[in-house]
């Protein structure tokens, strides 16, 4: 008898071939259209999303679709994947090899399980709720980090932050012990891993959020929004991740001043 392949086994080959296809546009010339929000995106953006979208449609037909360069497919399904075939295309034109690319799995709306895939560094995170989360197979799991005079924060969109929200920003620099600008996915990866202890981001799309959040709540960390609330499938915005419940409440504080 042939066992079930499982949800697991499927997200991972899917993040395998993906990370394989986005390889060989990297650092390549690439054509690179803008959309109406001004972000960037390119051949490798659709290739990547336009093969996924076959692999679910050939091995779980009843499963719906949100992809960030095509849409929703299927919008009624009780079952849907979550599509963004390069977080941080701005990186990937750039060449810098922070560039990742995400997976989240709902079932009527709640994120079960979540891929970040960073594939210049060939490192697949993949969580499951209840389950835990893996780095390449090998369990992962947040700090304990509490306080957060002695944290690790990093503040993705800074200058995003800075310009529309500048007491924030001019909370957040003075937060923490070690403080890193960045962008992208790969932060919260690192905290997942245990490296970072916070995470405050800020301007992103469902797709950019339901993978974060399902790895970094599987390896034990807190998601939400800004002002504490859990975040809704189709919730677009800011977000803070932590460590522990103490971090988060500190970080909070910090954003609502």
């Amino acid at each position: 008898m042939v066992r079930a392949v499982t949800l697991e086994e499927h997200a991972e080959q899917i993040a395998k071939f993906a990370s394989e296809m986005s390889r060989e546009f990297f650092r390549r010339p690439l054509d690179v259209d803008f959309k109406s929000d001004e972000s960037p995106v390119t051949q490798a953006d659709r290739a990547v999303e336009n093969a996924v979208r076959d692999y679910l449609r050939k091995h779980l037909p009843d499963h719906g679709i949100f992809g960030e360069e095509h849409g929703v497919e299927g919008e009624e399904r009780r079952h849907m994947w979550v599509v963004d075939p390069i977080d941080g295309t701005r990186s990937f034109l750039s060449g810098h090899p922070l560039y990742g690319f995400l997976l989240a799995y709902l079932v009527d709306g709640t994120p079960r399980l979540g891929v970040i895939a960073m594939p210049a560094l060939n490192e697949v995170l993949i969580g499951t709720l209840g389950q835990g989360a893996t780095l390449n197979g090998e369990p992962i799991a947040v700090s304990a980090q509490t306080q957060l005079n002695d944290a690790i924060l990093y503040i993705n969109e800074g200058e995003k932050i800075y310009r529309e929200h500048g007491g924030v920003f001019e909370r957040l620099i003075q937060s923490g012990r070690t403080r890193r600008f960045s962008y992208d996915c790969y932060p919260h990866a690192l905290l997942a891993a245990g490296h970072v202890d916070v995470v405050v981001d800020y301007d992103l799309q469902p797709y950019d959020i339901l993978a974060v959040s399902a790895v970094v709540e599987a390896a034990g960390g807190i998601v939400t929004d800004w002002q504490g609330q859990p975040l809704s499938q189709g919730y677009s915005g800011a977000i803070v991740s932590a460590c522990t419940p103490e971090l988060h409440r500190s970080i909070l504080d910090v954003l609502s001043g």
